[in-house]
């Protein structure tokens, strides 16, 4: 592939994850917010949108299967195509049960648009520059993320407003898709193709599969459950509209940066450092909930060091496990992210009903202090790959 087209390949993939961060960005907090004005539980509200993370739980393990028999361009047109049509049928049906089964859809779209995008870029990029291709691609999903949320300012004009505004992205997203030619993983070798390849990454690369799950109890913990706390404890939705992105808008700050770094002293000490920041942030959050300013500070901090844990986590297990698990590793990572985005909005939706609703952000600043005294007793069982060797396709 020449450099022209690769890098071609690499910026459609990066607008891709941009609007499928978009998307995100907007339905899960403009979704909770209506069903929250509706009278839904908060209970329920959290459940309801579980439903896309149960939808990425369903396929994520099955996904080896249509990449290895579709390629990565085919395979995320098929994402792509199933996320544009569910979300583009929310303003359309309006209730519990139907949202539930879009958001579903929507979950598998995702998961299939992701697990193809970012093994592709982990195909094309240099061993001794992957986490810095892979913090761009996170970037360009965080960049999307934080300007989803945006599109609730224009609930105003009806409900229709937001979703035909992603339109326009979805529709650029699939022409550049059509100009890409279809590749497709290499063989899984002899050595890594038995039935016991969960087993072996997990047992060889534990501690990589837990800032995905972070990640995700996070994503889920302030695009569901935040607006809902913010909005009891006085704030606006305008105010609540400017106050979610700043988890991302930090996270753009130092997702490029922590990548390079990561390259040069190692994933795992990067990871420990932003872990113990992160966990101070949201300790703090419950002490400043009536203060906009504070929270938006608070959260952009958080936002910086632990923004990037998801790409920070799949570039570690690509450098402690051989390539034969590197796939099997990426749909691992993206069980973790929907078990836990599964968890958080049931979990969190019992701590908002409570008397102390800031215990969501406790537990999840304690979830963060013990992946960092878990990194202690970590010893992977197997010396990265060397920076002479040949970077392999995927496998």
């Amino acid at each position: 592939m020449t450099t022209r087209s690769n890098s071609f390949l690499f910026v459609t993939l990066l607008l891709v994850v941009a609007i499928a961060g978009m998307s995100q960005g907007l339905t899960l907090p403009l979704l909770s917010v209506l069903l929250d004005q509706d009278g839904v539980s908060t209970v329920a509200n959290g459940f309801n949108a579980a439903a896309l993370y149960i939808g990425i739980l369903i396929v994520s393990p099955l996904m080896e299967i249509p990449l290895r028999k579709f390629g990565y361009r085919t395979t995320i047109f098929i994402g792509l195509t199933i996320v544009t049509i569910s979300t583009l049928l929310l303003p359309v049906f309006r209730g519990l049960a139907v949202w539930f089964i879009l958001r579903l859809l929507i979950g598998i779209g995702d998961v299939a648009l992701h697990y193809a995008a970012q093994l592709w870029v982990t195909a094309i990029a240099p061993l001794e520059k992957r986490g810095r291709y892979l913090s761009i691609y996170g970037f360009a999903y965080s960049a999307g993320f934080s300007f989803g949320p945006l599109g609730m300012l224009l609930i105003d004009f009806g409900i229709w407003a937001p979703f035909l505004a992603i339109s326009v992205f979805y529709a650029t997203a699939f022409l550049m898709l059509a100009r890409l030619k279809n590749a497709h993983p290499d063989a899984i070798d002899s050595t890594t193709s038995g039935q016991n390849r969960y087993l072996d990454v997990l047992r060889l690369g534990w501690l990589a599969l837990i800032p995905p799950f972070l990640y995700g109890y996070m994503e889920s913990a302030l695009n569901v459950n935040f607006p809902v706390y913010a909005v009891r404890s006085g704030l606006s939705l305008d105010w609540v509209s400017i106050i979610l992105p700043s988890f991302v808008v930090g996270s753009l700050v130092l997702q490029m940066p922590l990548g390079r770094w990561s390259d040069r002293v190692g994933r795992k000490k990067v990871m420990v450092l932003c872990a113990v920041i992160g966990a101070i942030c949201f300790l703090l959050l419950p002490l400043v909930s009536s203060n906009v300013w504070a929270l938006i500070v608070l959260l952009a901090l958080a936002g910086a060091f632990v923004g990037s844990f998801y790409t920070l986590g799949l570039a570690y297990a690509a450098d402690i496990l051989s390539p034969g698990l590197i796939s099997t590793a990426g749909a691992f990572a993206s069980i973790m992210f929907g078990i836990a985005n599964i968890i958080a909005p049931n979990v969190n939706g019992y701590f908002l009903s409570t008397s102390v609703p800031g215990l969501m952000f406790y537990v999840l600043g304690g979830m963060l202090a013990l992946f960092v005294a878990l990194s202690f007793g970590f010893r992977r069982g197997k010396q990265p790959l060397r920076q002479e060797e040949k970077i392999p396709h995927l496998m």
